[in-house]
């Protein structure tokens, strides 16, 4: 279960839903759902983990909610 925090936005460019993750660099994920974002996050997270372990990258703890000025 993902425990990092995603932002989810509307890509009127790309017609459909942008996620982010603050917390990996450079993990993002779409979809044309909410569901289909959701789930393209999650391997998104699980695949950036999986590369950055593989590189010998630090994976951060999850933090939870970051919180923005």
């Amino acid at each position: 279960m993902n425990k990092y925090e995603v932002i989810i936005y509307w890509s009127e460019e790309d017609q459909s839903l942008v996620s982010e993750v603050p917390e990996l660099a450079g993990c993002m994920a779409d979809g044309r759902t909410y569901s289909q974002v959701m789930l393209n996050t999650e391997i998104a997270i699980r695949e950036w983990i999986e590369t950055a372990r593989i590189i010998g990258r630090r994976v951060p703890r999850p933090k939870g909610r970051l919180a923005y000025a």
